[in-house]
């Protein structure tokens, strides 16, 4: 019967769809955002159950630094696999795990490699945070930690106290450097400069209720904050002020690490050795594995004193030892630098003067698009250059007002992305920014047709918003493209 296959096919997507709504938690994200059933993946492209196809610009939320199913990840499980070995071997030594730790080793930052020892976590990102927040403790025999606003270090109690999202009198919040949302109102590097100054108040001034802490822990770039890179001379302060006071230093390389900003590792860029290094997604290549990389004088603990059933991952190691040599003898990290500055120039180009994009931001493969409120509460309309401004401070040239971020316009791109075959995050303090994670392998090509399909969205949601208007009367944006056929 005509249509028969894709009719059996499209029942099939919406009966696991409707399974999955009634048996699963009502914490489950992604599924609501994205009601699609995966079936088959190759690089950037899915299939679903319903014979859809899409270009997935998520990767497992960075998890995928080299695309679904590369086919050097897919030989080194086999390897193992073919080979016999044990699949799960708690911490004991294997020549797999060798492997692992010597490849993971060349590639850190000058100055930690030679004096790094390695603990393996629980398997999820989370896990590796709250191993990271335990060793400085123990390793200082203070309790405090220093975060910043806007931070998302995971899930469980320790990181998302260290992420805002829990009360926890221990954890002293700092205001991280941006520009659009400046705490200060001014952004650029006078806005750094007065949270380098506030950050040392803190910790200088005895009157200040904060006492000396176990350890900072910071994103190089936060990711689920709304893509906002911090500035290179901004995260040197950092370095220098703590190791002033001898306060160990995270750095958080979950979703940065791996070539992602456009260096093999986001500290690369300012140059910076911290003290511990926080790494999961995708130094599994794809499969569950979490590490703290840290100082051998921070190696304190006594033996049993962290421990985890699901630390000898073998697949793991072997799928992100291919994953690391991959990235690293094919350049990719530069790669995403050069390709992500393109792409960021043409999101810019062709989004920047909608009344609906606040700003387009990031660095490498890491991209995000703030979508905001046009008019103001009073139905006001901001155009850019009216309306109150921030004053000057430092003589600094005050930035326009940041607009209300627009969380419904954001989820109104996603879906309409969707609908064009292409699946992208949200993030930001209000989920109101669109992020793109595409896989460091993203060709030209394929770069230019997520793009596409990424500003024709945009486009059609700026055109249907009732209060859309440019913020340039010279602007004229794209027609409301239909939806692009997926594949």
């Amino acid at each position: 019967m005509a249509g028969g296959p894709q009719e059996a096919a499209r029942v099939a997507h919406e009966g696991i769809l409707r399974r999955q709504s009634a048996r699963e938690s009502s914490a489950r994200t992604y599924a609501r955002a994205l009601p699609i059933v995966p079936v088959r993946a190759r690089g950037l492209t899915i299939e679903g159950a319903d014979g859809r196809r899409y270009l997935d610009c998520l990767s497992g939320a960075g998890t995928l630094a080299l695309g679904h199913n590369h086919p050097v990840v897919l030989e080194a499980v086999r390897g193992v696999l073919d080979s016999g070995a044990p699949l799960s071997v708690l911490d004991l030594a294997t020549p797999v795990k060798d492997a692992f730790v010597t490849e993971l080793f060349g590639t850190l930052p000058s100055g930690l490699a030679d004096r790094a020892r390695v603990q393996f976590c629980g398997p999820a990102g989370t896990d590796a945070v709250e191993a990271a927040l335990k060793l400085v403790r123990a390793a200082t025999g203070r309790t405090g930690i220093l975060a910043f606003t806007g931070a998302y270090h995971g899930m469980t109690a320790g990181a998302l106290a260290a992420s805002g999202d829990a009360r926890d009198v221990q954890v002293t919040r700092l205001p991280y450097p941006q520009d659009y949302r400046c705490p200060f109102g001014i952004g650029g590097p006078h806005g750094a400069e007065l949270g380098a100054r506030w950050t040392e108040s803190l910790l200088d001034d005895p009157k200040s209720g904060v006492t000396r802490p176990a350890g900072m822990i910071l994103e190089p770039v936060q990711g689920e904050g709304g893509v906002i890179p911090a500035p290179d001379d901004w995260l040197r302060r950092m370095r220098r002020l703590t190791a002033d006071r001898s306060i160990p230093l995270i750095a958080d390389e979950i979703q940065t690490g791996v070539g992602r900003t456009g260096a093999f590792w986001a500290v690369d860029h300012s140059g910076i050795t911290p003290d511990v290094m926080v790494l999961s997604k995708a130094i599994g290549g794809s499969l569950p594995l979490a590490v703290i990389v840290y100082r051998d004088d921070l190696d304190v603990w006594r033996p049993g004193a962290h421990a985890g059933t699901f630390r000898g991952n073998q697949l793991a190691m072997a799928a992100g030892t291919a994953t690391l040599a991959y990235v690293r003898e094919n350049g990719l990290a530069p790669r995403a630098a050069e390709l992500g500055s393109r792409m960021l120039t043409r999101l810019r180009q062709d989004l920047g003067a909608l009344a609906c994009v606040g700003e387009v931001r990031g660095r490498g493969l890491m991209i995000g698009i703030e979508l905001v409120r046009p008019e103001g509460d009073d139905g006001t309309l901001f155009d850019g250059t009216s309306g109150e401004q921030p004053v000057s401070l430092d003589g600094a040239d005050p930035t326009r007002t940041p607009r209300p971020a627009a969380p419904e316009l954001a989820a109104a791109v996603q879906r309409e992305c969707l609908r064009r075959g292409l699946i992208v995050e949200l993030g930001g303090r209000h989920s109101a920014v669109v992020r793109l994670l595409p896989p460091l392998t993203l060709s030209d090509e394929q770069a230019a047709a997520v793009l596409d399909r990424l500003t024709d969205a945009v486009a059609a949601v700026a055109h249907d918003h009732p209060d859309h208007h440019p913020q340039h009367p010279d602007h004229h944006p794209r027609p409301h493209a239909p939806a692009r056929p997926a594949g």
